[in-house]
């Protein structure tokens, strides 16, 4: 068997424009993926190629619109490569949130005020509200899973607790997008599953860094967002067919029947599918392997080696800092290499300022992962974050670990 060979650091900078950026004199290093991460150039090129070649509506029998149909397939296959399902388990969307709300109108349609909903505290929101909406629209009882403020982890034995004859989903993250902690959702959906729930599982931060399998997670659906791995502003849902087929979607009456088209409202954006579609490819071109799926895992295999070793020098030179308290679980921990902080005597903002201003663009506040910030008491200020990507370097690393520096000594 081949050795399998991964693009270089320095070869998959090449591929992002936005990485030649300069500000105020210092190139841009780009900490700010966790929110959204910077495009490859073969990214834009696919999407400017549909929109200036290809661009019309769907299944109309004239040779556009055909190129339409067979670039959304392709697409559709490339996602169900990335999570490894099946194409007619992939569904588009304009964001997760927006995918999330319509599962949840159309699942709420069958529920009662005599059912209930698992939601976690770790969660970014659009995994919680969107299932609390239910609560107003359908009056049905949301319980909630707690963390653990000190580890930053959830208290899975209370998850087990909750779960009982009435439990009708169980909606979990498997990263927070805040602080980094991976949790394990295989064993949530395998609880889940044992007792007749159904499982949802938000991906959207955990999709940038881990190869994601929704057989072996044994989810019964998955939402994840192409813009956090490279890609364009869309959101992706993995729904399992036989689900998928018995949904009571709100929908037009002429529109598609089928799944997954059944799950999706509306003519989509198409230029944003094929970009998705690119993002995936990209990911797979860092990489060698017989197939995309097995490119997929070789090059998040690797990255990933070299993302934790990144986020080991930035937590070890951030933990040197005086002033400085770090948030979630130490590098040795299943986590992602996301790191939140505070600065002793400047808000979060402040801290994300003075960091722009020597060109290291970092992101702070709540990441709409309001529960999380409130329990660390932290709701004035919020946090700051700065996250590991694919094009990050160790003179990157040591940049932001000397800004930090300098603001702590106001200098």
């Amino acid at each position: 068997m081949t050795k399998n060979k991964t693009a270089s650091v320095e070869e998959i900078r090449a591929q992002f424009p936005a990485l030649n950026r300069v500000h105020n004199g210092h190139p841009v290093a780009y900490f700010d993926g966790p929110g959204g991460t910077q495009v490859p150039r073969a990214v834009v090129e696919t999407m400017t190629d549909y929109l200036f070649n290809h661009n019309a509506n769907s299944h109309w029998a004239y040779p556009t619109s055909n190129e339409t149909d067979a670039i959304i397939a392709y697409s559709r296959k490339a996602l169900a490569d990335f999570l490894n399902a099946s194409d007619e388990e992939i569904a588009f969307g304009q964001n997760m949130t927006s995918l999330t709300f319509h599962l949840a109108r159309a699942l709420g349609r069958e529920f009662t005020p005599d059912d209930e909903i698992i939601v976690t505290e770790l969660d970014h929101h659009a995994n919680v509200d969107t299932w609390r909406s239910l609560e107003k629209e359908r009056g049905v009882k949301i319980r909630v899973v707690p963390m653990d403020i000190e580890s930053g982890t959830l208290e899975f034995a209370e998850l087990e607790n909750l779960l009982n004859s009435k439990t009708r989903l169980l909606a979990i993250g498997a990263a927070s997008n805040a602080i980094g902690t991976v949790s394990d959702v295989k064993k949530a959906c395998a609880l889940a599953k044992e007792n007749g729930t159904l499982s949802f599982v938000d991906a959207v931060h955990y999709a940038a860094h881990e190869c994601i399998d929704v057989h072996e997670i044994g989810c019964d659906f998955l939402a994840c967002s192409a813009y956090k791995f490279y890609g364009p502003h869309i959101g992706v849902l993995y729904g399992r067919k036989e689900i998928l087929e018995k949904i009571d979607f709100p929908k037009l009456k002429p529109a598609p029947n089928n799944a997954p088209e059944r799950a999706e409202t509306g003519t989509q954006s198409h230029e944003s599918i094929a970009g998705a579609g690119a993002a995936v490819d990209f990911l797979a071109s860092l990489s060698t392997g017989e197939t995309r799926r097995e490119r997929l895992q070789n090059t998040f295999a690797e990255i990933h080696s070299r993302k934790k070793e990144l986020f080991k020098t930035l937590w070890e030179g951030l933990s040197a800092v005086t002033g400085v308290k770090l948030y979630g679980q130490n590098p040795e921990s299943n986590r992602t290499p996301t790191i939140a902080f505070t600065v002793e005597g400047f808000p979060a903002k402040n801290v994300a300022e003075k960091l722009a201003e020597r060109g290291v663009f970092t992101s702070h506040g709540d990441f709409y992962a309001m529960t999380v910030i409130e329990k660390l008491g932290l709701q004035n200020d919020g946090l700051v974050r700065a996250g590991c990507a694919c094009y990050t370097t160790t003179e990157e690393i040591e940049r932001l670990i000397d800004g930090v520096r300098r603001i702590g000594q106001g200098i």
